[in-house]
């Protein structure tokens, strides 16, 4: 009797890995968690938060220096990733995904159309950076996967939840997605983010 293995070979192609490696710089104290880049077609940078229709660094923009154009390359339409890996390197912000591999049921950035099949091991990928006792997600879908991970009710946008982690008492705290899809201004954004990475 043979097997049919169509389903099994077409699962293996929609399969997607994470094309970037975790951005972990030295002393890392925060981490940055969203759900899984977009597809490359949407890529501006080779960067996370590569869609320049994400609002990711416009939002730190306005947060670190009061103009959503900082890290922006408005003659290219572009973000400045240089700038952008230098000023997390200074404030020892690492950023990374909740999910490395997924199979995207259509053929777009939206989360809700987002298969996890790998969630991220993040004590695993933290377990030289002793530090990094505070994780951000930036958005519904990463929240739910990151809560799933640690076993923790999800928190209200703004929000945090403790975390008794092998590494010791860790915060996560939830922020509102980049998205333009979300249903709040640039500025109301920034707001929560300032309230929580201006005071960490």
């Amino acid at each position: 009797m043979t097997m049919r293995t169509e389903p099994m070979n077409a699962l293996i192609e929609k399969l997607e890995n994470h094309p970037l490696p975790p951005f972990l710089p030295q002393n890392a104290r925060i981490l940055l968690l969203g759900s899984f880049p977009p597809p490359k077609k949407r890529w501006c940078i080779d960067f996370f938060y590569p869609n320049f229709n994400n609002d990711m660094w416009r939002v730190f923009g306005l947060v670190f220096f009061a103009d959503p154009l900082h890290f922006i390359d408005t003659e290219h339409k572009c973000f400045r990733k240089q700038d952008i890996v230098d000023f997390l390197s200074e404030k020892r912000i690492g950023i990374y995904d909740t999910a490395c591999q997924v199979i995207r049921q259509q053929d777009n950035a939206s989360d809700k159309f987002l298969e996890v099949v790998t969630p991220t091991d993040i004590e695993f990928m933290l377990r030289d950076y002793p530090e990094c006792r505070t994780l951000i997600t930036t958005g519904q879908k990463a929240t739910d996967i990151l809560c799933a991970y640690y076993s923790v009710d999800s928190p209200s946008v703004g929000g945090y939840v403790e975390v008794n982690s092998p590494r010791g008492l860790l915060r996560i705290y939830r922020m509102p997605s980049t998205s333009r899809a979300y249903p709040l201004s640039l500025v109301q954004k920034a707001a929560v983010y300032k309230k929580v990475l201006c005071v960490l």
